[in-house]
């Protein structure tokens, strides 16, 4: 058996990103693990607004090859107005069923101030309507900024929980995919 390959799509443009910090640190818990990984950073991407009447614009050909080629996704994001970022609400417009159906996916989200836990269970709500496997195990970084000592997590609980997120990626890369779900069923003109 191939070891699972880990795909993490970082759905922040900052230069100094704690999700991208923490996602690297889920990675190396996937590595750990015996996965492959790859960080999808989406500022070495041109992914103009979605526009359905193209099949492909900018990067996008490219975005979706990766994604389709991970036995695992964890997506990554800042919190913005209580919810998931528009750079990789945009990224997710680009990708649907063929790239996300039956996949496993971990979610994780950062913020400035209080518990992220709107941003996940909005992304738990994409990924299930997209009839992904998205495991049980989240990680919610709130107060962020307080979080990191240069790239290093502070806390050992927080970097454990962190890196678990990675290593359930890999273990529950393969998955035996469960009957579609609800939302995936009601999920008209999603690959319009």
């Amino acid at each position: 058996m191939t070891q699972p390959h880990v795909v993490a799509i970082c759905g922040s443009l900052r230069d100094h990103s704690y999700t991208r910090l923490a996602l690297e640190h889920a990675l190396a818990g996937a590595s750990a693990a015996g996965g492959t990984t790859e960080l999808v950073d989406l500022r070495e991407y041109d992914l103009p607004p979605l526009d359905a009447d193209y099949d492909e614009q900018g990067d996008s050909a490219e975005l979706v090859r990766v994604v389709d080629g991970a036995d695992a996704v964890i997506l990554g994001t800042p919190v913005y107005h209580g919810s998931y970022s528009g750079v990789l609400k945009n990224a997710l417009d680009y990708c649907g069923f063929d790239e996300f159906g039956e996949k496993t996916v971990g979610l994780l989200a950062v913020a400035g101030g209080s518990f992220p836990v709107t941003a996940l269970e909005h992304l738990r709500s994409v990924c299930r309507s997209l009839n992904s496997w998205v495991l049980p195990h989240q990680v919610a970084i709130p107060r962020v900024s307080s979080s990191f000592d240069g790239d290093d997590l502070v806390s050992e609980d927080l970097r454990e929980r962190v890196e678990r997120l990675g290593r359930d990626a890999v273990v529950y890369a393969n998955i035996e995919p469960e009957p579609p779900t609800f939302e995936s069923g009601e999920n008209v003109g999603a690959d319009d």
